[in-house]
Formats: C-alpha cells, sequence, structure tokens
C-alpha cells in the first residue's frame, strides 16, 4: 500500500469521491431528502471549500515554497502564519467541505459516507507521508507546529 503514498493528485481523489457519492445518492433515491435551506447550506460549505485552499494556496505562495502536494521535500518553507495557525491542511479541509456541500447539494445522507472515505484516504496516503517528510526536513520546528496546530482544525 506505501505504493500509493503521494501518488494520488488531492483533487483527484476529490473527484472520485464525489463521483463515488453521486452513484451512492443515485442507487439510494428513494431516501434522498430535500429541504428548505438546502441549497443555502450547500453554497456556504461550497464557499469555505473554496476559500480554504485559495488561502492555503496563497498563504504557500508568499513563502515561496511549492504548493505540489506529491512532492513535499520540495518544501523550502514550513508555513505556519494565516490559514496555517488554525489547520496544518487547509486545502484538504477545503475539500472536505466541497465534498460535505456536494453531499448536502445531493440531498443524500448516504452518500456522506463519502466524507468517511475521503479523511481516510487523506490521512493514510497523503497527509501521514508529507508529515513524515516536513518532520525530516523542518525537525524540531515542525514537531512543535504540529503540537500547536491541529491536522484537519
Amino acid at each position: 500500500m506505501k505504493s500509493l503514498e503521494l501518488k494520488v493528485p488531492p483533487v483527484l481523489v476529490v473527484a472520485v469521491v464525489a463521483g463515488l457519492m453521486w452513484l451512492t445518492a443515485h442507487y439510494t433515491e428513494a431516501f434522498n431528502q430535500f429541504y428548505v435551506g438546502q441549497h443555502a447550506a450547500a453554497i456556504f460549505l461550497l464557499a469555505l471549500g473554496v476559500l480554504l485552499p485559495l488561502l492555503g494556496v496563497i498563504g504557500f505562495r508568499r513563502a515561496q515554497t511549492t504548493v505540489d502536494p506529491r512532492d513535499p521535500a520540495k518544501s523550502t518553507e514550513l508555513v505556519t502564519t494565516g490559514i496555517y495557525q488554525r489547520t496544518r491542511n487547509p486545502m484538504y479541509l477545503g475539500f472536505f467541505f466541497l465534498l460535505m456541500a456536494w453531499g448536502v447539494f445531493l440531498g443524500s445522507v448516504f452518500s456522506l459516507w463519502g466524507l468517511a472515505l475521503y479523511v481516510a484516504y487523506m490521512n493514510r496516503f497523503q497527509i501521514i507521508p508529507e508529515e513524515r517528510i516536513l518532520t525530516e526536513t523542518f525537525g524540531e520546528t515542525y514537531k512543535d507546529y504540529c503540537q500547536k496546530t491541529g491536522r484537519w482544525w
């Protein structure tokens, strides 16, 4: 399973999970629920899903370090300011909110299993390997940062 570590771009993971969520909603259509405020909730979650990754990219660009999640060894700067004071992974957290918005939009409680799949995959194959490399790269500074700032929130 180590062969999957840092190989699949997170955006592709989101697309696959979104597709699985749609399939789930489609095949459990009889259980889908639509309610007042559903679209407003989906739009709010969508806004979070766009804003958090954007803030993350801005933070990386300001620090002039790589945004490519497949090669964290190219990181030249440990970014701990801005949104990174609140979460170590604002881009992945934003993608989580995008998927949540999609589930709310679909009106399918059953499709929300995709959120658990996304978090499990990202933790195992993206975040933990990134953390291992960033610890090797930045040492105690990164360990201290991890103690102060949550992985997801």
